[in-house]
C-alpha cells in the first residue's frame, strides 16, 4: 500500500498544482500532481499580491497568490441514474468542466475499463454509480486572463513530428490544472455489459440496495464481502465495483470507520482543467499539437510508444481504387481463372492482377467480389498514404508463394464438396524476419483435376534503427495445417459470442470498403468479404501486415492476417559496467 501523505502536505500539493500541466489520460491523484510539478506553472500569475489561506483542520498555506481562491466544502450522497457509456463519459467530463465525450483517465479508472475506448464502448450497455462525496476544501484559479508562459510555447511543434509531439505531451500533459477538490469518496460503480439481458431498473434497484446498506447502516454487514461482486444468476454480466478515495482506502473498512479517516489523508476528490490547446491563439501551426493531443486522448496509447502511435496516424487507402470490369485482352485472359465449387455451380472468377502499394505500410487485407455481377473474386489492401519517418522499406526481388509443404494435402481445404476447386490454407511469411507485406495477389492453379486459389505475397525489407516483434495472428486459426470436418470443428468457438457493433474507424473514401451492390450477391455464401485490419483503436495501434493466410470458415473463403510492430531502436545503447 502506497505511504499516505500528511493533510498539511496534501494542501500543499493541491495548492501547487494550480496551473501546472496535468495528462487527462491518468486517474486523478495528487501523486501525478507531484509528478507534472517539474514544469509548473505553465501560466503566468500576474503580481497581484500573496496571502495565507487558513484550510479546514488547522492546515495554514502561506503566501499563496491572491488569484487562487480556497472555499470550504461539504459531504453529499451523489447517485446517477442507468444510462449509456457516452452519456457516462460526457457527465465525468462536465464534472471536470471539459466539454465532449472522450473518455477521461478518471473514467476508465473508475469503472475498470482498458482505455480503449472503441472497445470498450462496443462492450458496455449502460453504466450507473452511487457513493458519498466528501469535498473537505476547493482550490480555484481565477480564470479571466490565462496566459501561456513562454518556453511552453516555443516548445510547440510546427509540423507534423512525431518524437516533437509526444515530447510536449510528456512534459506539459495535455491540460491544465484550476481548480481541485480535496476529501475523499467512497461509491459503488454499476457496469452492464451488452450481453447482459437484466434491465436497466432492475440494475439500478440492485446498485440502491446495496449503497443503502452501505452507507445508511452503520454496522458491520456494511463490510465489503468479496462474494457481493459476482451478482446471482439473474445479474450476470453486470459487475459491481467498489472504490474509495481519500482517507484509508482498503475496502473491509467499514463506511463509517472509513468516514473518520478522510480529513487526515485527504485524496483528489475532482478537478477542474482546460485545454492547454486552448490558450495557443497565435501560436502558428499549433493545429499539429491540437491533433495530437486529440488521438492521444482518444486511443490512450502509453507515453512511451506515443511517437510511434503517432508516426501511424496517416490517412489510409485502399488499393485498389474501385473499378468495374477490365476490358478487352486483360478480361480475357482472367476468365480463365475461375473456381466451381459444385456440379454446374456457379463459377467464382479470380483477378489475378497483382496489388502493389509502393514502399508503404500495408495496415489490412480484404477480399472483395468484384464486376458487376459480382462473380469476380479480388483482394485489396489498406495502407498509410505515406511512409513514417522513422524507416526505409527496400524492395525484395521475388515474391513469396506458401512453401512446399503447403501442397500437401493437409493444406487443401475443400469449400464445399471435396471433388471441386480448393484453396491452400499454408500461411505465407517470408522468411526474413525484417521483412513486412507491401504487395499481394491470389492466382488458381491445377494441381491434377482440381482448381486451386493460392496466396501470393510481396515483402519489403525495413531498414533504420527498426525492428519487427510481437508478430500476432488473427482470429481463431493458427498455422498449423487442418483439414475437413476437424478444421471447421477447431476454427468456431463452443459456444458461439454474441454479436458486437463494430466501431467505424476507417478513413478511406469507402470506409466499409469498396461499395457492394444493392443486391445480395449468389457468390457471397462463398466468400468472406470482411475487412482484416488493425488501426488506432488496436493497441499500441501501429500494427503493420507481415504475413496472411487463406482459410475456410464455414463453407466460405476467408483471410486470416498477421501482423508485427516495428520498434525504433535507440541511437546509443549505454554500456553495462
Amino acid at each position: 500500500m502506497a505511504l499516505k501523505i500528511s493533510a498539511q502536505e496534501a494542501a500543499e500539493i493541491a495548492i501547487g498544482s494550480i496551473g501546472s500541466g496535468y495528462n487527462l489520460a491518468l486517474d486523478l491523484r495528487l501523486k501525478y500532481c507531484q509528478e507534472e510539478e517539474k514544469d509548473s506553472p505553465l501560466i503566468e500569475f500576474e503580481q497581484v499580491g500573496c496571502y495565507d489561506v487558513a484550510l479546514p483542520g488547522g492546515i495554514s498555506i502561506p503566501n499563496v497568490s491572491k488569484l487562487i481562491k480556497c472555499y470550504q466544502g461539504k459531504g453529499t450522497r451523489n447517485m446517477c441514474d442507468v444510462i449509456s457509456f457516452q452519456q457516462m463519459s460526457e457527465r465525468f467530463n462536465h464534472e471536470l468542466s471539459l466539454s465532449g465525450k472522450i473518455p477521461s483517465g478518471l473514467f476508465n479508472a473508475m469503472f475498470d475499463f482498458s482505455g480503449c475506448s472503441h472497445k470498450d464502448a462496443v462492450s458496455t450497455k449502460t453504466l450507473a454509480f452511487d457513493g458519498i462525496f466528501i469535498t473537505l476544501y476547493t482550490v480555484l484559479l481565477d480564470k479571466s486572463q490565462m496566459v501561456l508562459c513562454d518556453h511552453v510555447k516555443k516548445a510547440v511543434p510546427s509540423s507534423w513530428e512525431p518524437v516533437a509531439l509526444a515530447r510536449f505531451i510528456k512534459t506539459f500533459g495535455t491540460h491544465i490544472i484550476v481548480g481541485v477538490k480535496m476529501g475523499g469518496k467512497d461509491v459503488i460503480y454499476v457496469k452492464q455489459q451488452h450481453s447482459s439481458t437484466v434491465q436497466p431498473t432492475d440494475a439500478y434497484t440492485k446498485l440502491k440496495k446495496l449503497a443503502d446498506d452501505k452507507f445508511l447502516k452503520n454496522n458491520e454487514q456494511s463490510r465489503i464481502n468479496s462474494e457481493e461482486v459476482k451478482l446471482n444468476n439473474q445479474m450476470q454480466d453486470i459487475s459491481i465495483i467498489y472504490k474509495r478515495r481519500g482517507g484509508r482506502e482498503e475496502m473491509n473498512l467499514p463506511h463509517a470507520e472509513w468516514l473518520q479517516t478522510v480529513d487526515v489523508h485527504p485524496e483528489v476528490v475532482s478537478m477542474s482543467f482546460i485545454p492547454i490547446t486552448s490558450l495557443l491563439s497565435g501560436v502558428p501551426m499549433s493545429g499539429f499539437l491540437n491533433h495530437a493531443i486529440d488521438l492521444y486522448l482518444r486511443y490512450k496509447p502509453s507515453l512511451e510508444e506515443l511517437h510511434l502511435f503517432l508516426e501511424f496516424q496517416l490517412p489510409r487507402e485502399w488499393a485498389p481504387v474501385f473499378k468495374e470490369f477490365p476490358r478487352g485482352l486483360q478480361h480475357k485472359r482472367q476468365s480463365n481463372s475461375f473456381l466451381q465449387f459444385k456440379f454446374l455451380g456457379p463459377k467464382l472468377y479470380i483477378n489475378t492482377i497483382p496489388v502493389d502499394v509502393g514502399m508503404r505500410p500495408v495496415t489490412g487485407l480484404r477480399l472483395y467480389l468484384e464486376g458487376k455481377r459480382s462473380n469476380r473474386l479480388a483482394i485489396y489492401m489498406q495502407h498509410l498514404s505515406s511512409l513514417p519517418t522513422y524507416f526505409q522499406l527496400v524492395d525484395e526481388p521475388n515474391d513469396t508463394l506458401p512453401d512446399e509443404e503447403s501442397y500437401d494435402k493437409r493444406y487443401m481445404e475443400k469449400v464445399r464438396w471435396k471433388n471441386f476447386s480448393r484453396v491452400c490454407t499454408a500461411p505465407v511469411e517470408c522468411y526474413n524476419n525484417n521483412s513486412i507485406v507491401t504487395g499481394a495477389q491470389i492466382q488458381v492453379e491445377k494441381h491434377g483435376l482440381k482448381s486451386i486459389l493460392f496466396l501470393r505475397l510481396h515483402f519489403s525489407t525495413v531498414l533504420g534503427a527498426v525492428i519487427v516483434r510481437r508478430p500476432e495472428w488473427d482470429g481463431s486459426f493458427g498455422i498449423a495445417p487442418q483439414s475437413g470436418v476437424l478444421s471447421d470443428l477447431l476454427s468456431k468457438p463452443l459456444t458461439p459470442p454474441p454479436p458486437q457493433r463494430k466501431p467505424d474507424t476507417s478513413s478511406a473514401v469507402y470506409p466499409g470498403g469498396p461499395p457492394m451492390p444493392n443486391y445480395t450477391p449468389k457468390l457471397l455464401k462463398y466468400v468472406d468479404t470482411a475487412e482484416m485490419k488493425r488501426g488506432p483503436q488496436d493497441p499500441p495501434g501501429y500494427w503493420v501486415v507481415s504475413g496472411a493466410r487463406l482459410v475456410v470458415e464455414e463453407g466460405k473463403i476467408a483471410l486470416r492476417v498477421k501482423y508485427s510492430l516495428l520498434i525504433d531502436i535507440p541511437d546509443e545503447i549505454p554500456e553495462e559496467h
